[in-house]
């Protein structure tokens, strides 16, 4: 199953419901939230930065991905940005492909 990274942005309102609720409740949340959509969270940590959170989920693919991202974001409490994982065998993949391409300028 593909493999994603949430990144994470606290709005005020988000803020005060994290402190209202706690951590372990918000997990619980996502979790279930992941698990509606097929899929399942692998790590979830708050963070220092300019991100608060960083959740890593398996959803079955990009739409999945995008209907989490838009739909929890429109909600108002965070903003999201989507990172999609790529395995080493996915790597490996990749470069096995011929893709044919100039520089520009070259």
């Amino acid at each position: 199953m593909p493999k994603y990274l949430f990144k994470v942005k606290l709005t005020p309102d988000g803020l005060k419901g994290l402190l209202k609720e706690g951590g372990s409740k918000r997990r619980e949340v996502v979790g279930r939230t992941v698990e509606g959509l097929g899929g399942r969270v692998e790590t979830m940590y708050w963070a220092f930065g300019d991100d608060d959170v960083y959740v890593m989920a398996e959803l079955p693919g990009n739409t999945s991905a995008a209907a989490m991202g838009m739909v929890v974001s429109a909600a108002g409490g965070v903003r999201t940005s989507t990172v999609v994982l790529l395995s080493p065998e996915e790597v490996d993949e990749a470069v096995r492909q011929q893709v044919d391409y100039r520089a520009p300028g070259a």
